[in-house]
């Protein structure tokens, strides 16, 4: 089977959409044969058996003077999006919004080629209204008519599922939750390898650690975290991550920024914290909370995030958040945030977290699950293509 797989951005971006798509490709690549389209902002990974990733070139001066991920591809770059559908035998989207995937999804309905697309994101409600609009107008003309006529639709959670529940879908859509890697995330075995870590990473070795793990973006809460920030100086605040709201600018002396860490670097930081916060909206299930579980961490987030998995809550505590009053949220985080340091955080409470994490999130399962449906798509577009040429030479 040929699987092609299209998103906007590599997984060298950071960004959680196409870390979730570079999981997959190596998933898929031990069995299958996979081709890996997306920008060429970022370098595209190595190739893995007789899968590879070939990047088109796009204009990406949105994202970079705005912070709004949205790369256009150049004519050269649809021609190339076209030559890989027509070569594929299942086309898998991650989200309708841009350019190239909405490229490969009319060349794939052209052709008759099975489309699986896994939506993300819902709405991300913004403070600026004329975005916000632009937002709601784009999935009503472009996100539900494509998930419509796909011929499957996976959400990545709950919360997605439920903001297109009124969508006609060709079949009943899944939801299969991301994985999270195991061997990578981890609590910190011991006091001393906490404190190790933390020497590594300059941050205090007597402060309590509030670690944040994303795009430095508006609808990640960056300014719900400035208020935090300030309001808890006593504290110890690392931010890993990029963007354009970059808190170093902030001026403040317990702030942290670590913008190079992937992989290995970024679960150190992980062990090396003790509370992981996300003040975001509009995400469906960020993948960081995962791994956050994973390495044992108390989560803090959005009651939305929350409710993207029935059975988050009781590892990770939900508070309400409204961008447009960044103060009043930040304070109802800080009250859930001394909830949680008057309670108990002990090494079991850190490993519960992670047996949730492995039980419940796992890639091999996940990948399994997109296999499934795309061997059956698969064998489906194959057998109605055996019979149309019959038909043709009969």
């Amino acid at each position: 089977m040929r699987i092609l797989i299209v998103t906007h951005y590599f997984a060298s971006h950071k960004g959680g959409i196409e870390i979730v798509a570079e999981k997959l490709f190596r998933e898929f690549s031990g069995r299958h044969e996979v081709v890996w389209i997306a920008g060429d902002s970022t370098p595209p990974p190595p190739e893995s058996g007789q899968s590879r990733a070939i990047p088109i070139r796009v204009f990406n001066f949105i994202e970079r003077k705005t912070g709004v991920p949205f790369p256009i591809p150049t004519r050269g770059a649809v021609r190339m999006i076209q030559s890989q559908v027509s070569r594929a035998d299942v086309v898998l989207l991650h989200d309708c919004l841009y350019l190239s995937n909405i490229a490969a999804f009319r060349k794939a309905r052209q052709s008759g080629i099975p489309t699986i697309i896994v939506q993300h994101i819902g709405f991300v409600p913004y403070k600026n209204i004329v975005l916000n609009t632009a937002l709601r107008i784009a999935n009503a003309l472009v996100t539900r008519p494509m998930l419509t006529c796909a011929s499957r639709v996976v959400f990545i959670s709950r919360t997605t599922l439920d903001y297109f529940a009124k969508v006609r879908f060709a079949c009943p859509p899944e939801v299969i939750f991301n994985g999270v890697d195991a061997e990578l995330y981890r609590p910190a075995h011991s006091k001393e390898e906490k404190l190790g870590l933390r020497k590594r990473f300059n941050l205090p070795l007597d402060l309590s650690v509030v670690l944040f793990v994303g795009r430095f973006v508006e609808k990640k809460g960056l300014e719900i975290l400035h208020r935090m920030v300030s309001i808890r100086p006593e504290c110890a605040w690392a931010f890993a991550g990029w963007g354009p709201n970059n808190p170093e600018a902030w001026g403040m002396d317990n702030v942290h920024v670590f913008s190079g860490l992937r992989g290995e670097s970024l679960a150190m930081l992980y062990r090396a914290c003790d509370v992981f916060v996300l003040p975001s909206v509009g995400e469906g299930f960020p993948l960081v909370i995962q791994e956050a579980l994973a390495s044992g961490l108390p989560v803090l987030c959005g009651t939305e995030t929350v409710l993207a998995d029935p059975d988050l809550s009781s590892f990770a505590i939900g508070v309400p958040v409204n961008l447009a009053k960044p103060e009043q949220t930040a304070r109802s985080f800080i009250e859930a945030l001394d909830k949680l340091h008057d309670s108990n955080m002990s090494v079991s409470d850190a490993y519960l977290r992670r047996d949730f994490a492995l039980q419940r999130y796992s890639w091999r399962h996940a990948a399994e699950k997109y296999l499934q449906i795309a061997g059956k798509l698969a064998s489906h577009f194959t057998a109605q293509s055996a019979l149309e040429r019959a038909g043709e030479t009969g």
